[in-house]
């Protein structure tokens, strides 16, 4: 994206990559993708939050970026995804930043924001709700359906078989994605070697043992579409339960992709929730 400049850094062996933007002296937002996207997934957000005076870094998270791709399952615990995003700040000087985070990339946003809470001064989410409210839904509600395919990723090679042909043969267009994107990801993560860093992210999470993710105390927004196929309202709705600070629960008339199909929306409550843009309610009534 125009404005944007790729940069890459070592840390623990691995080479990282961040797409980075905006004014060099500005607040700092870090934007967290999902699967299978990578840090292009928030091109069409971004500018906004330029616009505004905030500089933003995306990266092509753990296993999407060609030289973080480690083979362990274990390598793609969510305690390595969230030292990477604070290795990120640290990298750049950030000692606090505001944080943005869909699909996977949601889920180290609500680890990163309960576990380390001082380095977090605002959380947005889009789509992904807060993990305890996940495991309820999952328990008592139809989160369960909506998973299904997450069994499946524990299998080994075949997943990444299967997903490399679903991806060039574009499937995610038909759960929402524009094509455009689609081919964009595709064109990275369209072979079993490419994949096996992403779907390895589904299979340490199924793995017993990790920290769990408590209550989050800093100000937070859950962007949720209701018309996304794979998280569901009742999680979406109970994640209030796992928020102490400032909450907002925004649903918008949307898929599940709200980066790439709701990009105005969610760059609207990103800067509201940092404060760098006006309330609308502020003069209703």
């Amino acid at each position: 994206m125009s404005g944007e400049e790729t940069l890459r850094y070592t840390r623990d062996g691995l080479t990282h990559e961040a797409l980075v933007g905006g004014p060099p002296g500005g607040p700092v937002v870090l934007l967290l993708h999902g699967f299978p996207q990578d840090g292009t997934a928030w091109d069409r957000v971004s500018p906004a939050l330029h616009a505004a005076g905030l500089r933003t870094l995306a990266p092509h998270q753990r296993g999407y970026a060609e030289g973080a791709r480690p083979r362990r399952v274990a390598a793609y615990r969510m305690e390595r995804l969230v030292e990477d995003a604070l290795g990120l700040l640290d990298h750049v000087g950030a000692d606090r930043a505001h944080v943005a985070g869909h699909d996977w990339g949601g889920a180290v946003a609500w680890a990163l924001a309960a576990w380390h809470p001082e380095r977090v001064a605002t959380l947005t989410v889009a789509s992904t709700p807060h993990p305890r409210a996940l495991a309820w839904a999952v328990r008592h509600a139809d989160q369960a359906r909506r998973s299904w395919y997450i069994a499946g990723f524990q299998v080994p090679v075949l997943p990444e078989l299967v997903m490399a042909r679903a991806l060039r043969r574009g499937a995610l267009v038909r759960t929402g994605l524009p094509a455009a994107d689609a081919r964009r990801y595709a064109a990275r993560l369209g072979t079993r070697a490419a994949l096996r860093g992403p779907v390895g992210w589904y299979r340490a999470a199924a793995r017993p043992g990790g920290r769990p993710v408590g209550r989050v105390p800093v100000p937070t927004t859950l962007v949720w579409g209701s018309g996304d196929p794979f998280l569901g309202r009742a999680a979406a709705e109970r994640t209030a339960r796992a928020v102490t600070g400032p909450y907002r629960f925004v649903e918008l008339d949307a898929g599940h992709w709200l980066p790439e199909r709701r990009p105005t929306e969610l760059a609207q409550e990103v800067l509201l929730r940092c404060g760098a843009a006006p309330d609308p309610a502020a003069g209703a009534g």
